[in-house]
C-alpha cells in the first residue's frame, strides 16, 4: 500500500500533536509541593520553683532544665535553661552592682547585646518591665525577624542586683520556621518575670 506524501504527512502532525497532550496531561503528577513544617508536640504546661544558691528566685516550665554555665568566663549564678525538646536555650547571668557606674554600664550592655541583632531583625521592640512591690524593674527587648536571639531582658533592683536573660535557638535563625516554637516559649519566660523576686526583700 503506497501512501500519498500529504496523507504521510497528516498522520506524522496527528501523532506529534497525540504525544503532546499526553505529555501535558501529566503535569499535575510533576507539580512542585507546597512547603511544610514538622508537626510539634508542645508539651502540657507546668511550672516549678528555682531557689538556688542565689539571690533570686523564679518560676520556671518543666520542660526546661537549668544547670550551671560551663563557659569560662562564667561568674556564679550564670546558668543556662535547656529547653530539648525545642533545641533552644535562656542564658541567664547574674552580677551584683557595686556603683552607680556599674549599674548604668550593665544596663548599656543590654541594650548593646539586644540592638548588635538590629543587621538580621526587622524590629526590636522595648517594654518596660515594672514591679515596685518586689523591686523588680527592667526591660525586654522583642526581637522580631531571622536573628539569633528573638528576645532579651533584665532585671534588676536598680541597687544591688542585675540578672540578664537572653534566648537563643541552636538553629538557622529562621522565624517562619521557629514562630510557633517562640510564641510558646515567650510565653513562658512571661512567667519566670513576673514571678521573679529577690531574696530579702
Amino acid at each position: 500500500m503506497e501512501f500519498k506524501g500529504s496523507t504521510y504527512l497528516r498522520l506524522a502532525a496527528v501523532a506529534v500533536v497525540m504525544l503532546m497532550v499526553a505529555a501535558c496531561g501529566n503535569d499535575h503528577d510533576y507539580s512542585p509541593k507546597p512547603r511544610g513544617f514538622y508537626r510539634i508536640n508542645f508539651p502540657k504546661r507546668a511550672y516549678q520553683e528555682y531557689d538556688g544558691g542565689c539571690p533570686f528566685m523564679f518560676t520556671y516550665p518543666t520542660y526546661g532544665k537549668l544547670e550551671p554555665d560551663k563557659a569560662r568566663n562564667a561568674q556564679p549564678c550564670w546558668m543556662n535553661m535547656q529547653m530539648p525538646d525545642f533545641n533552644g536555650t535562656l542564658h541567664i547571668s547574674y552580677q551584683p552592682i557595686s556603683s552607680k557606674k556599674i549599674f548604668n554600664e550593665l544596663v548599656e550592655d543590654a541594650r548593646t547585646f539586644a540592638f548588635k541583632h538590629t543587621v538580621k531583625a526587622t524590629s526590636i521592640d522595648e517594654g518596660i518591665i515594672h514591679y515596685p512591690d518586689r523591686k523588680v524593674y527592667g526591660i525586654y527587648y522583642t526581637i522580631d525577624g531571622n536573628a539569633a536571639s528573638s528576645a532579651q531582658f533584665f532585671l534588676t533592683d536598680s541597687v544591688k542586683n542585675y540578672v540578664r536573660g537572653a534566648l537563643y535557638f541552636n538553629s538557622e535563625p529562621r522565624l517562619d520556621s521557629i514562630q510557633p516554637v517562640l510564641d510558646f516559649v515567650k510565653k513562658d519566660v512571661d512567667v519566670m518575670i513576673k514571678s521573679f523576686r529577690w531574696k530579702g526583700k
